[in-house]
């Protein structure tokens, strides 16, 4: 009688154990390169889900950043990233040339964050201060078919130059561009990122920098209207004088058909009833707000995330 007695409770902590188990779920955040913007606003998301949601564990991923995040979602192998908004527009259309030879139609948007600037920085001795400065020189354009390099090739081609007029084309992270222009084996580096962004803040406390500007005229060019003008104010870096025009691009969140309606709902609430510890995580994310949360979504609104904006008065 004991023995049954044993194994009846043993194959009741066993079921227990099992049902606990079965309700815990788990949330990957897919980011970007350490040195970049995504990555630390992505750590803070992670954290925020694993202390607020119930039964979560939660991790923030590095990646390539925007299509490799985006291709990732599609695949099931995250469940909520950040991207740019024209990577998002090409993967929803499906755009062979930038990486997506399918239309990745189970993406779903959960808000708007903020804006990515595109931010051409030249070491002061290698003679730029100009777009057009560029031909014949050194540049880093990012990752390959990263969200950054798709918007070097828009703004380059709208300023009139290809790759083939560069002296040298490097595919790199945010941070390896820094250090080749430290060693003086590049020119410049093409960042589209948060402004304050940590890579080149550490080249211009190390070198002295010049901010290229990119005129409003070629923003027009590039005929996209995620591509706005914009302004770098001046110290955002050191030896940043004076406002530098350049292009702004905003950033999305977003998630996919396989997350429950019920845990996108909870990670909406979750990052705007924590979104003072989004704020810490980086200046470039103090200007999200829920009001602006589904404005320019080039995507539908995950289930999970329209109940939550109905909850809170933003959609009627």
């Amino acid at each position: 009688m004991r023995v049954i007695k044993q194994v009846a409770l043993g194959l009741g902590l066993a079921l227990i154990g099992s049902s606990a188990l079965a309700q815990q779920q788990f949330i990957n955040v897919l980011t970007g390169g350490q040195s970049g913007v995504y990555y630390p606003v992505g750590v803070a998301i992670s954290q925020i889900y694993a202390k607020d949601i119930p039964n979560v564990r939660s991790t923030a991923q590095v990646t390539k950043a925007s299509p490799e995040n985006l291709n990732l979602l599609q695949a099931g192998r995250g469940e909520i990233a950040l991207t740019l908004a024209d990577t998002l527009s090409e993967a929803w259309k499906g755009n062979a040339e930038v990486g997506f030879p399918n239309k990745l139609d189970k993406l779903r948007g959960i808000s708007a964050t903020y804006d990515n600037y595109i931010q051409i920085v030249a070491s002061a001795d290698s003679g730029i201060k100009t777009i057009a400065d560029l031909k014949g020189k050194r540049l880093s354009v990012g990752a390959a078919k990263s969200g950054t390099e798709l918007n070097a090739r828009a703004v380059l081609k709208a300023a009139g130059l290809e790759y083939k007029d560069l002296a040298k084309v490097e595919y790199l992270p945010f941070g390896e561009s820094v250090e080749l222009m430290k060693n003086r084996q590049l020119d410049a580096t093409l960042q589209s990122a948060g402004l304050g962004v940590a890579s080149i803040r550490d080249l211009a406390t190390a070198i002295k920098i010049v901010v290229v500007p990119v005129p409003a005229a070629v923003v027009a060019k590039v005929g996209d209207p995620a591509y706005q003008p914009a302004i770098i104010p001046a110290n955002t870096y050191a030896g940043q004088t004076t406002d530098v025009p350049s292009v702004a691009i905003p950033n999305f969140l977003v998630s996919h058909t396989g997350v429950s309606n019920d845990l996108a709902y909870q990670m909406t609430k979750a990052l705007y009833s924590n979104i003072d510890t989004l704020y810490a995580s980086h200046n470039s994310i103090k200007v999200m707000k829920r009001e602006n949360a589904i404005k320019g979504m080039p995507i539908p609104l995950h289930p999970g995330a329209e109940r939550y904006y109905r909850e809170v008065g933003l959609i009627k």
